[in-house]
This record gives structure tokens, sequence and C-alpha cells, in this order.
């Protein structure tokens, strides 16, 4: 029987800070332990807060149904977590992995710069990490920040933060500006993007 949390050699218990895998099967450093994991490709559907990942998210859920699941990442950002992105990163991937056990990729909506995700141990866990910005024009983003309610506590200098991770990030990966594009348009465009990437077949059997 194998642990959920692919950290955790089944045979030995031992709990890897930096997980061992060759292709599609992990190997226990302590015990040299073997077994095979379905090493599926994560989607991380990126950009600044404003730009619409929590609102095509649902959307993008209903049309990638059995196929995929799709998960909002603030739903575990809370006050343990602050000061310590590393380790909020490290869970998700380590989430997303168990998910992954049950056969569907995850689509990870969430502000993430690859190079948030990729030097971390729990990388090793997934085939290939795609990465896709929901982007925006400065005028509209800063308009849709300001327009949040209090309890948001967008003030200025946050949102002036955010529009330069608005710029930067479209230096970064693949994007999708929301400027002027319909829900529905954005949605079909982050749905082609998933499957086109699924195109080839989940590896989950080896690579």
């Amino acid at each position: 029987m194998c642990a959920l949390d692919l950290r955790i050699c089944p045979a030995c218990g031992d709990r890897a800070e930096s997980p061992h895998a060759s292709g599609a099967t992990l190997v226990c450093s302590a015990c040299g332990h073997r077994w095979p994991f379905r090493r599926l490709p994560l989607f991380a559907l990126t950009g600044p807060s404003g730009a619409g990942k929590s609102t095509v998210g649902p959307a993008l859920a209903a049309r990638l149904a059995g196929d995929a699941v799709v998960l909002e990442q603030d739903v575990l950002w809370t006050g343990a977590w602050h000061g310590d992105t590393r380790g909020f990163r490290a869970t998700w991937l380590r989430t997303a992995a168990m998910l992954h056990q049950n056969g569907l990729p995850v689509v990870l909506c969430g502000t993430v710069a690859p190079q948030e995700l990729e030097p971390l141990p729990e990388r090793i866990f997934f085939s290939d990490v795609h990465y896709l910005a929901l982007v925006a024009s400065p005028d509209a983003l800063g308009k849709r920040l300001r327009a949040r309610p209090a309890w948001r506590e967008w003030d200025e200098p946050r949102i002036e933060e955010m529009l330069e991770f608005n710029l930067w990030i479209r230096t970064q990966v693949e994007h999708i500006d929301t400027t002027a594009v319909s829900l529905d348009e954005v949605v079909a465009q982050v749905e082609k993007w998933v499957r086109s990437n699924l195109a080839g077949g989940l590896p989950g059997d080896g690579e």
C-alpha cells in the first residue's frame, strides 16, 4: 500500500525532505524501496489579483469536469502561512500530487511565478508544470482592484505592487489579456490551453 503523501516511504515510513524519482517511480533514500506513482502535469493558472482567475475558475471547472480538477490556491492562504510562502507553495504541490494519484491532473489558480515552484523538492512529483497568466492593462487592473470591498485591504502601495507584477509576469510565461475579452472567451482559451497540453495523454505510467 502506498502513502498518499508521496514524501513518505510505504516500506519503512521515512519522510523524504528531498524526494527522489526515476521517471514515474519514487525511490526511498533511506531503505532503497521503489514504488510507482502517477506523475501527471500540473497546470498553474497565474497572474495578478484582479485579472480574472477566481472568475474563470468555476466556469473552467465545469468545462473540465471529469478531465481535470480546478482548485483555488488562496483557500489555504491563512495567517498560519504569512511569512512562509515557500512552505505554502510546497504544501500545494504535495496536495496536487496526492490528487494526481486519483488519475486527474490539477489546475491550480493563484498568483505564482515559475521561480517559486521550480526549485522546490516537490516539483519532482510532476512530469511538467505548465504556466499561463491572466493579465490586464494597468488602467483596467487598477480600477478592478480599487473597486474591491474594503475587507480585502487593497491600499495604493499594494495595488502598485500588483501592477508591477502584472507587467513582469507577461515577460515570464504565456499570457491572456482579459482587458477587453468576455469571460466565455477567456474560459475557452484557458480550456484550450489545458487540453492542448494533455493532447499526448497522461504520462502516469512512465516517461
